[in-house]
């Protein structure tokens, strides 16, 4: 398991921003689980709603593939890469919103790899229950490449 602590040194992101809790498990050639403890002070969170919509639940997947990346970036005595989300090519969600209280449980699976191009099947649930999956493509890059196409704003 891998707490809180250890993420920040593993994931890209800080503050509201940073919306893992811990990782449950790994492995490093195909896939990561993770959780996320819903509250009211989760940047998705809508007062209104009284919730955090479930296609937040993608940022959430989108995360542990980074801190999948950042322990295999780690393993290799380098430093954790940038990713973005590219496109989400399918989805199904079964419930609207995550309520305040709840833990989601996230996985995702490595189907394909292309140059920095990568394809990740990933499912939510909540107390064993999926309640939302789909594909992911996501572009992994390296701080200087990042610096050079957004003109260096990094993301946190």
């Amino acid at each position: 398991m891998i707490e809180k602590e250890e993420l920040k040194t593993l994931l890209p992101h800080e503050g509201k921003m940073m919306l893992l809790s811990r990782i449950i498990e790994y492995d490093i050639e195909h896939g990561i689980r993770a959780e996320y403890d819903i509250t009211g002070d989760c940047l998705f969170y809508d007062p209104a709603a009284e919730g955090v919509p479930v296609w937040a639940g993608f940022e959430f997947m989108a995360q542990a593939i980074s801190v999948l990346s950042g322990i295999r970036s780690r393993e290799k005595g380098e430093k954790p890469k940038l990713g973005f989300i590219l496109s989400i090519p399918s989805m199904r969600m079964e419930i609207q919103l995550f309520k305040p209280g709840c833990s989601v449980e996230v996985s995702v699976k490595e189907l394909d790899c292309t140059d920095m191009i990568y394809t990740f099947e990933g499912a939510a649930s909540i107390e064993g229950k999926k309640v939302m999956e789909g594909k992911l493509m996501v572009m992994e890059v390296s701080d200087e490449r990042f610096m050079m196409l957004t003109g260096g704003v990094l993301p946190r």
